[in-house]
């Protein structure tokens, strides 16, 4: 009797550790704006939303400068991604690049 109420009290923990979990860790997918100009940026824009911890897709197309990103809300924001791009020399729709780093940007890069 004992030993089947330690499984159910196992069983029990285990479920509701999975549902917490569950509850928290929602991957969801967006769009934003992210300006450049070749393929260079677009390698340095999705690697840099990739190495994001909880982004699990990153793809940016040319012609709408647009960049579908999937991750996990609970791991981290758009808004974070927003300005990891911007560190590293793309203006975003919600954050300007620093004009020195835009400014280190190979000449093919350089949108503004």
């Amino acid at each position: 009797m004992e030993v089947k109420m330690n499984r159910i009290i196992l069983i029990a923990t285990v479920l509701c550790l999975l549902t917490a979990y569950s509850v928290k860790a929602e991957t969801v997918e967006r769009k934003m704006t992210v300006y450049g100009l070749c393929g260079m940026c677009k390698t340095r824009i999705e690697k840099t939303a990739m190495d994001i911890d909880g982004v699990t897709k990153a793809e940016w197309q040319f012609d709408t400068m647009a960049l579908t990103v999937q991750f996990d809300s609970a791991k981290t924001k758009l808004e974070t991604i927003s300005k990891e791009l911007a560190k590293v020399g793309h203006d975003t729709e919600k954050d300007k690049a620093d004009d020195k780093v835009y400014n280190a940007l190979p000449n093919c890069c350089k949108y503004r």
